[in-house]
């Protein structure tokens, strides 16, 4: 089945934070500092509520999801994350293609992410490119961005 990429809706947000829990705590150098911080392991439905969030489905169930929160000519990757049995099978780069349309159909010409240390080789790979460091709550991310379209 081939994947397929649609707007999430309420209906959406159990699967998505299933998804954003498994994915965000599958990642052993973050695990840790997410525990100590449950907060940071809530997903809200604001962003899916408002249509800024695309969900990845195959056959039918969500694998995958990003938000993308467009402001004029700049948008920012918010959130990415594809479920760990879907990862490495391209779906996070369809989701990027995806987030990129989306942006420049909206006005945007540059997608922006802050990313952690052990997501920059797949954004180097989307065509992102390093502009600086920035802090975050877990530590020092790295600003990156592309062009939208």
């Amino acid at each position: 089945m081939a994947l397929a990429i649609r707007t999430a809706v309420i209906a959406d947000l159990p699967a998505l934070r299933a998804i954003f829990r498994a994915a965000s705590l599958g990642n052993a150098g973050d695990r840790e500092a997410l525990l100590a911080h449950p907060d940071a392991l809530v997903l809200d439905g604001a962003n899916i509520a408002a249509g800024r969030t695309r969900v990845a489905c195959h056959g039918g169930d969500a694998v995958g999801f990003v938000t993308v929160l467009v402001d004029g000519a700049s948008a920012e990757v918010e959130d990415l994350f594809v479920a760990p049995a879907s990862m490495r099978q391209g779906i996070a780069t369809a989701l990027v293609r995806d987030a990129c349309e989306r942006a420049d159909a909206e006005g945007a010409r540059r997608l922006e992410v802050t990313a952690n240390d052990h997501a920059l080789a797949f954004y180097l790979a989307c065509g992102f490119v390093e502009v600086g460091l920035v802090r975050t709550a877990f530590g020092e991310g790295r600003r990156m961005w592309r062009p939208a379209p």
